[in-house]
């Protein structure tokens, strides 16, 4: 019977007979069943949790379970002494740079830092070494207060024009430039989207109102620099109205020229007008000179006139004197005198013969010689 009994039993023990939840025989040291899969419990042993299994998957990648070879560290960095990771120290160094790298801010001489909390303005930072909430918290945008900006809005070449009406409903060719800078960062950032484009803009509009008040003289000649100075005022007005924190420095008008198209007449018209400006100016000298010229005259006569009325005879006598004497210089003269004196004094003959005797002394000498 025993050996009946042996025939009867299964190759994997007898029916009551069944493998323990670690694969070996069971209690009465049958063979193990081979349905069983290594690693997994058997029916009716409870296995780990899903929470076991997910932490000790976390300490194998960290180096701390055997998933890496017992003792990997993290991201495949070696262990320290003792089988300890280096990823703390990593970590550690990570945070450092980020506090230090966004927290700490250098501010240069010709700058201003505007710092924003969460997108928010929150304060300027002045020159020098600033220290804020690292980034995301909180963000700084440096700004060159110093910096003359320039804008250049029309032409000088022939390839474009800017056509302006002036107020005598004539058109000319200009081209000029705007210096600006920044007074208020923070206005500046925040209030206006396109800050370049928004001054060329107000320099257009402010131009164009300020020509439409002016003749055509006024904005080819002498009236530029009063144009200069209404721009700049008009300009500055309007971007204080828009609260820009923009300061205008000047405004400079590089050209003002008639249209291509009308350029030469132009020019012609130009020439003939300073000529008759150069005759006209000729003309009023000469009339200057004429008029002091009689006015040092009267004032001369008026002169005399006094003395005259002080001694009228002795004045009566010099103007006679002086009379005779410019009416009888270039005519030949005869003295006739009384009292045995020679009545006859060939004063003409005697002075040609004064003049005569010199040069024919000079030839006598250069004959002996």
């Amino acid at each position: 019977m025993p050996a009946i009994a042996a025939m009867v039993q299964g190759p994997w023990g007898g029916k009551n007979d069944g493998p323990d939840g670690d694969g070996q025989k069971g209690g009465d040291g049958g063979p193990r069943n081979p349905w069983t899969q290594p690693g997994k419990p058997a029916a009716g042993q409870k296995g780990p949790s899903a929470i076991e299994d997910l932490l000790r998957r976390g300490r194998e990648s960290f180096g701390q379970g055997g998933g890496n070879g017992g003792g990997g560290g993290f991201g495949g960095l070696p262990p320290r002494a003792a089988g300890r990771a280096l990823w703390p120290v990593a970590i550690g160094l990570v945070v450092i740079l980020w506090l230090v790298l966004t927290s700490f801010h250098r501010v240069g001489p010709q700058e201003r830092g505007v710092v924003t909390f969460l997108g928010k303005y929150s304060r300027t930072l002045t020159p020098g070494i600033s220290l804020t909430l690292p980034a995301p918290f909180e963000a700084v945008t440096t700004v060159d207060v110093e910096e003359i900006r320039t804008i250049d809005i029309g032409s000088a070449s022939a390839e474009s024009e800017n056509l302006v009406l002036t107020g005598d409903q004539n058109i000319i060719d200009l081209a000029y430039s705007v210096r600006w800078n920044i007074r208020n960062p923070e206005l500046y950032l925040f209030q206006l989207s396109e800050p370049d484009a928004s001054v060329r803009e107000v320099a257009e509009s402010a131009m164009r109102s300020v020509l439409a008040s002016v003749s055509l003289d006024d904005a080819l000649g002498a009236g530029r620099t009063a144009i200069e100075q209404q721009v700049e005022l008009r300009m500055q007005e309007i971007l204080d109205g828009y609260k820009s924190g923009i300061r205008i420095q000047g405004v400079a008008i590089k050209q003002a020229d008639p249209p291509t198209a009308v350029n030469d007449a132009f020019k012609a018209v130009s020439a003939a007008q300073q000529t008759a400006q150069t005759y006209l100016n000729e003309a009023r000298a000469a009339a200057q000179q004429v008029t002091a010229k009689a006015q040092g005259e009267a004032a001369a006569f008026d002169k005399v006139y006094e003395q005259y009325k002080l001694s009228p005879d002795v004045t009566r006598r010099r103007m006679y004197y002086e009379t005779m004497e410019g009416v009888l210089s270039n005519v030949d003269k005869t003295i006739v005198e009384g009292n045995n004196v020679t009545p006859y004094l060939p004063l003409p003959e005697i002075k040609k013969r004064a003049q005569a005797a010199p040069a024919t002394d000079a030839a006598t000498s250069t004959g002996g010689q």
